[in-house]
């Protein structure tokens, strides 16, 4: 074993009752390509059958027999490393019975070797167990199988069959790496409560002398035996001679004189209280004592290190001294004030002396457990704080469970008037006065602050300065709780939130601040309330019905609205979220809640196309609510969103609604040569017979764009419209079925000086009546009807109301060829 840090003589917290395990603190991230995880993921399906087979017989390490085996290993550990020296250096004259011994602790090493091959170990970065045999046997190849399996080799007997040669009897120190277990051991030892530390420390520091001790005694002993039996007087066993007594022939005595004879040079050496009549002889043994006394130097400065530490570094007083020269050199080299030096002095004699709280017991304890020992010494003083009357449980828990304590002893200015406050005090014991500071530097007590009183709260939650000075008159215990903790507890629990301010508005209605008060937790409210809305609304956003479960039972109104008028259950309907919008209905949201834009929840839905809410809302009893219909609906058209048009229709949009020139979504439909939306409005029953304030109707629109298709599907409409309403008006059916035109003598591209005026003539039946009526007024013969792009027209149903024709002769039409 060898000398460990002095850092090892700091003792423990005593009041832990259970063995601490060690853990490492630094987990590292681990970072592999997708390449790598998919051939690790094949490997392990490939071998899953053979591992499943063997994972049976894996050990877990707090298995009661491997237990009890760890103790027995032990044993033959610390005989292993106790005999290897002697084995070493007593190799001429060591007792056979030993041989035997070793022989039985290397079959009990080699048992070990198998064990480890099927143990169980923690993960050091994830603190999992880990039960893959693959991994247990990689991971204990890599640490201690190599030097495990070298020392289980018989080297005594390697050293006969390689010629008694002394370098291969150098490898027995392998052994040694046994020792491994008996550190563990005493680490293990310093670990358990339930052994006295200080008792652990001194009995391992009398195990690493001894053993140190121990060693030397058996290479001083190998120093005398490698000479030749000739000049064994020219050792330093050799040419000792104890009264009448004679070592000249050392390797005849008895062993056991032998090797406390050995033990005793050593421990001399090692104290270097002078050698008398036993020192070195030749040079060896010279060069050994030397780097041996070497070694002393820095093993004793170790035991005298830990044996001091252990006495000394535990005192209480010997801290406290030393924190107050640092203290007091800090303060030298910043000049401090007198004042804030007393300050400082009283309060690390508070700490040191008294017996009031020490924060760094707690500080090992895991944070569960510390909530619930916060919980049972503050909460009785935090539920009559009246501040926080009226408040829920789960509000005075999470305020409770982020309290640290304090002491301040007395004349100590707690907190100045007119600085920026980042902490609430709430007082458990003792005594202390606000005192405001006028103008001209006079003190006047506002008031006092006792038991269950709390301070700190106006500058925190009306962003103001601090109004007064709070200064210490008695001993005080106080409970402080940070600005930022507090804050973040009150977004959460927004109805006690309210509830504190309205407490905060009782007791301080007596001040003369009152109003300013009063104006600044209306603010923070309303800013609080807006907040929260938008949080309402994000969570409908995201689809998070837990949150929003939680931010309304917090006191969030989810019939509040954003700034743009939008509601919750808009946001939801755009996004899809049947479950919140579900919800939303269910704690009362208008269902037809109107946003500035005039838009409804429905009609969210139906703009995102998300016809399962549509479905939802409808039978929920939402209605469409869609204002301006006619131009919402022409524009719909007009970009050629059918889905849209679909959807308002469905949901009893009108289909005749008109924009501001009075023009239905089929007249925009017919215009711009959209079929399928003319067929689509003509099926939910728009007017092939609507007016437009030019008098312009659907089916006009369609004759002018000239497609048969388009007029075809309109008289269609036209005749079903007329069978389906008989009693409308004859002025309708003759607009709709007589059209006139006007037909120009000449060709529209002939020259400007050949033309002439025109006439206006109603629209026969056959395109033969319409060129003899041209033929009649204008005397002279045609034989077709042109437009004005210079196409003929060959069928009447292809001339729009209005039109302007061309009749030219046929001479004209030879001149243009």
């Amino acid at each position: 074993m060898g000398p460990r840090s002095s850092d090892d003589g700091d003792d423990p917290p005593m009041e832990i009752e259970y063995e601490v395990q060690e853990i490492r603190d630094g987990i590292d991230d681990s970072q592999g390509s997708r390449f790598a995880l998919l051939t690790r993921e094949f490997r392990a399906l490939r071998h899953r059958s053979r591992e499943e087979l063997l994972i049976r017989y894996i050990i877990h390490p707090d298995n009661r027999l491997y237990q009890f085996w760890t103790h027995f290993i032990l044993i033959w550990a610390v005989h292993s490393s106790c005999f290897t020296p002697l084995e070493f250096g007593f190799f001429r004259g060591l007792p056979r019975n030993l041989f035997f011994l070793d022989i039985a602790g290397q079959i009990a090493f080699f048992a070990d070797i198998v064990i480890q091959f099927h143990l169980a170990y923690r993960d050091s970065r994830t603190y999992r167990m880990i039960y893959s045999p693959a991994s247990i046997a990689f991971r204990y190849f890599k640490s201690g199988f190599i030097l495990d399996s070298l020392s289980c080799l018989p080297w005594d007997l390697i050293y006969k069959v390689c010629g008694r040669k002394e370098e291969v009897r150098y490898l027995l120190w392998l052994r040694l790496c046994r020792v491994r277990k008996v550190i563990g051991f005493f680490q293990k030892m310093e670990k358990d409560i339930r052994i006295n530390y200080l008792f652990t420390r001194i009995v391992k520091l009398i195990v690493v002398e001894l053993y140190c001790t121990h060693t030397a005694a058996c290479i001083f002993y190998y120093l005398a035996t490698t000479l030749p039996q000739s000049k064994e007087g020219y050792t330093w066993i050799g040419s000792l001679k104890l009264g009448d007594y004679s070592y000249q022939n050392f390797r005849q005595i008895d062993f056991w004189r032998r090797y406390l004879t050995s033990l005793y040079f050593a421990i001399v050496t090692m104290a270097t209280v002078g050698y008398g009549d036993i020192h070195a002889v030749n040079i060896r043994e010279m060069v050994f004592i030397m780097i041996y006394v070497s070694f002393d130097m820095i093993l004793g400065a170790y035991l005298i290190g830990n044996m001091t530490a252990l006495i000394v570094k535990g005192s209480k007083t010997e801290r406290f001294r030393d924190k107050m020269k640092d203290l007091i050199k800090y303060m030298n080299r910043n000049r401090l004030e007198k004042g804030i030096r007393e300050q400082i002095k009283g309060h690390v004699r508070l700490q040191y002396e008294s017996s009031y709280t020490e924060a760094s017991v707690l500080q090992d304890i895991p944070v569960s457990i510390r909530a619930k020992i916060s919980e049972s010494l503050y909460k009785p003083y935090i539920e009559n704080v009246q501040l926080f009357k009226g408040c829920s449980s789960d509000f005075i828990h999470q305020i409770v469970i982020r309290l640290r304590e304090e002491f301040f002893l007395p004349g100590e200015v707690i907190l100045e008037q007119g600085i920026a406050v980042d902490q609430l005090y709430f007082v458990c014991h003792g005594l202390l006065e606000g005192v405001g500071i006028g103008e001209d530097g006079t003190e006047e007590t506002i008031s006092q602050f006792g038991l269950n009183s709390s301070f700190g709260e106006i500058a925190i939650l009306c962003n103001l300065p601090q109004p007064f000075t709070i200064r210490v008159c008695e001993l005080c215990r106080l409970l402080q709780l940070d600005k930022q903790s507090f804050m973040n507890i009150l977004e959460i629990y927004f109805v006690d939130a309210r509830t504190v301010l309205s407490n905060l508005l009782e007791s301080r209605a007596s001040n003369t601040w009152i109003k300013q008060l009063e104006s600044d937790i209306t603010l923070h409210i309303g800013r609080q309330e807006s907040e929260l809305t938008l949080k309402v609304n994000n969570a409908a956003s995201h689809g998070d019905l837990h949150h929003l479960k939680g931010l309304i039972r917090a006191g969030a109104d989810p019939k509040k609205t954003d700034y743009d008028g939008r509601s919750a259950l808009h946001i939801a309907a755009s996004r899809g979220h049947e479950d919140i919008a579900l919800f939303l209905i269910q704690e009362g949201v208008d269902v037809n809640a109107i946003d500035k834009y005039g838009s409804t929840p429905l009609l969210e839905a139906i703009k995102c196309k998300h016809d399962l809410m549509v479905t939802l809302l409808i039978n929920k009893g939402a209605i469409l609510g869609l204002n301006d219909a006619g131009n919402q609906l022409c524009e719909a058209v007009s970009r050629g969103d059918s889905g849209f048009l679909k959807r308002v229709l469905s949901c009893g949009a009108d289909p005749n609604s008109k924009d501001y020139d009075h023009r239905t979504p089929l007249h925009i439909a017919a215009c711009e040569g959209l079929y399928l939306m003319a067929e689509l409005l003509l099926e939910a029953g728009a007017s092939v017979f609507a007016v437009d304030r030019w008098g312009t109707t659907p089916l006009d629109e369609a004759r002018k764009r000239g497609s048969s298709s388009f007029i075809k599907l309109f008289e269609n409409a036209k005749s079903e419209e007329l069978l389906k309403f008989p009693d409308r008006s004859q002025e309708v059916r003759d607009k709709t079925q007589r059209r006139k035109c006007t037909i120009f003598p000449f060709h529209p591209w002939g020259p400007s000086d050949e033309r002439r005026e025109g006439i206006v003539i109603w629209v026969p039946k056959t395109m033969k009546e319409l060129i003899n009526s041209a033929e009649q007024q204008f005397k002279c013969s045609g034989s077709c009807i042109l437009s004005e792009e210079g196409g003929k027209i060959p069928d009447v149903d292809l001339i729009a109301d209005g039109q302007r024709l061309y009749m030219p002769a046929d001479t004209d039409l030879t001149n243009v060829d």
